[in-house]
């Protein structure tokens, strides 16, 4: 049985410094919800406030429908798999999943048939005897998450727990937990700054950034229709032009930048003299002449050949390159380094929106 999740307003203060600010948004029921963000934009105390282990400064958090103003972490219908994970080394692995029951007071054998019932849920059927020692790192990460399960919360709080696994153990482990999510169909709350994770494991993901909320949507939304310039920069790699609109049309407006006149989509409505900042994807981007105002020419400053990709990074304004991705398979003349290039692209993947902060590098 799951439960949904509602932040009304949640404000948390630390002191002068505000690490949430007026979060509001309703996660439902059964959903794969991820905040995603950088470190310190605020998404772990969000987590920390919905488990209990904080209490909001202002506004109110519900859990299927009930306020839990006052309500401790024990008596929420939540349960927290830490960064670290906290499995206990002495214990075996069927004690540590069946800690949370014993705790409760369950007889031995109701804990052994829910242990073996887990093992089998997480693919670790008959291993219940073994130290968790024993274990390899995803192991260790699918027997945390039988132990949250065991004592069947509406709500399962994820904090970075992928965070210490290598690259292919990480990409495995995405599908792991959106298959066990999919099977027992509870609620999953899951904090991470790695855009693959939530982009390949979310039904829809709110992006923070200094303890505000950015944008709620799906992987596709807010990777394809970011609403800030934030967004845009820190979801997927992405080419910022910083410049004035100096027209705007039928959906589209031409910025005067560095490089030139660039257009493209402008669906915030933005207006002549405004500042603004045209974003184009590397995998957008093309090699080679195309309208006037959606082709520029730079220098190469490098090129790095990554199996199916080769990226091309051009002399951008400022520090940042201006980068191509090609594909493996395109019919295209790769350019060397100090050679001139044209770049151009079609003016529907060129997005235009108010000009903002953009993520860190």
């Amino acid at each position: 049985m799951s439960a949904g999740v509602e932040l009304d307003r949640v404000t948390v203060r630390f002191g002068e410094f505000t690490a949430v600010d007026n979060a509001t948004l309703d996660i439902k029921g059964g959903e794969f919800f991820s905040f995603l963000g950088p470190s310190g934009c605020g998404k772990t105390t969000i987590l920390r406030t919905v488990s209990g282990f904080l209490e909001p400064s202002e506004g109110n958090v519900r859990i299927g429908g009930q306020d839990m103003s006052g309500i401790g972490p024990n008596k929420r219908p939540t349960a927290l798999i830490f960064q670290n994970l906290a499995l206990f080394p002495l214990m075996s692995v069927a004690e540590n999943i069946t800690y949370g029951l014993r705790v409760r007071g369950i007889d031995k054998s109701a804990r052994k048939k829910k242990a073996d019932e887990l093992l089998e849920l997480i693919a670790l059927p008959g291993q219940g005897d073994k130290l968790v020692s024993e274990l390899s790192g995803g192991q260790k990460q699918r027997v945390a998450i039988a132990r949250a399960l065991a004592v069947q919360p509406k709500v399962l709080l994820l904090d970075e727990p992928l965070s210490a696994l290598d690259l292919k153990l990480r990409q495995h482990m995405r599908a792991e937990l959106r298959s066990i999510q999919q099977k027992v169909g509870i609620t999953f709350i899951y904090i991470t700054h790695d855009q693959g994770e939530a982009l390949t494991m979310s039904d829809r993901i709110a992006v923070m950034s200094d303890g505000i909320i950015q944008q709620v949507g799906d992987g596709k939304a807010v990777y394809d229709e970011p609403a800030t310039a934030f967004v845009a920069s820190f979801v997927g790699e992405n080419n910022p032009f910083v410049g004035k609109v100096t027209r705007a049309d039928s959906g589209y407006a031409l910025l005067d930048t560095e490089v030139g006149q660039l257009r493209g989509r402008n669906p915030k409505g933005l207006k002549v003299g405004d500042s603004a900042i045209l974003f184009v994807r590397p995998e957008s981007a093309r090699l080679g002449q195309g309208a006037a105002d959606t082709t520029f020419t730079s220098t190469v400053n490098n090129v790095a050949f990554e199996g199916n990709m080769t990226h091309v990074y051009l002399e951008g304004v400022g520090k940042k390159d201006i980068a191509v991705s090609v594909g493996r398979g395109a019919n295209v003349s790769i350019p060397s380094p100090h050679e001139t290039a044209q770049v151009s692209y079609d003016a529907d993947l060129g997005l235009v929106l108010p000009e903002g902060m953009l993520a860190r590098e």
